[in-house]
C-alpha cells in the first residue's frame, strides 16, 4: 500500500494542476477542498517544493504552484520521491543487488521472478500515468475506482527500505 503521505500529496498536486498554469493556490484552500489536515499538507508540500516540483509564494496572493506542466510530473515520480522504489519484495530493491536471507538461489527463485514483473508492471503504469491524466476526468469515472469498469481498485504493495 501507498503511505497516506503519498495520496495526499497527489491530491495536492492534482488541486495545483486544476489551477491552472502559473496559478497559485493557498495551502488552506487545498487542504479543505481536498480534505487533507493543514499541518501534514505544510509538509508534504515542502517536500515536493524540495524535490521541484512545487514553489511558494509569500503574500497576500502567495501560495503554492506546480513549477512544471502536469504532463510532466508521473504518479511514480512523486511515489518514488516521498517513499523510495517501489519493490513488493526487499530482494527486488537496490537493482536486485541483497538475497532474502530464506533463498537458496535467487536465480531460480520463482517468487522473485513473479514479484520482478510486478514491481516493473506497476513502475510502467505509475511512470505513464500523470497528473495531466486526471485533469479533465471526473473523480467518479476516474480508473480503479468502484465506479469504474470492473468496480475494482488496484492494489499496489510498496515496501520502504
Amino acid at each position: 500500500m501507498i503511505a497516506q503521505k503519498s495520496k495526499y500529496a497527489l491530491r495536492a498536486l492534482l488541486a495545483l494542476a486544476r489551477a491552472g498554469p502559473g496559478e497559485t493556490v493557498q495551502i488552506g484552500t487545498i487542504a479543505a477542498r481536498e480534505a487533507i489536515p493543514k499541518k501534514f499538507l505544510e509538509q508534504i508540500l515542502l517536500d515536493l517544493k524540495h524535490a521541484g516540483l512545487v514553489v511558494s509564494r509569500r503574500g497576500q496572493h502567495g501560495g503554492y504552484r506546480l513549477l512544471r506542466r502536469p504532463e510532466d510530473i508521473a504518479f511514480g515520480e512523486v511515489l518514488r520521491i516521498l517513499e523510495g522504489p517501489f519493490v513488493p519484495l526487499a530482494c527486488l530493491a537496490n537493482d536486485g543487488d541483497q538475497r532474502c536471507a530464506d533463498c537458496r538461489d535467487d536465480r531460480f527463485c520463482a517468487v522473485r521472478r513473479v514479484f520482478a514483473k510486478v514491481a516493473a508492471a506497476s513502475g510502467e503504469i505509475l511512470d505513464g500515468t500523470t497528473l495531466a491524466d486526471f485533469l479533465h476526468e471526473p473523480p467518479e469515472t476516474a480508473a480503479g475506482t468502484p465506479d469504474s469498469p470492473g468496480g475494482k481498485r488496484a492494489s499496489i504493495i510498496l515496501l520502504k527500505r
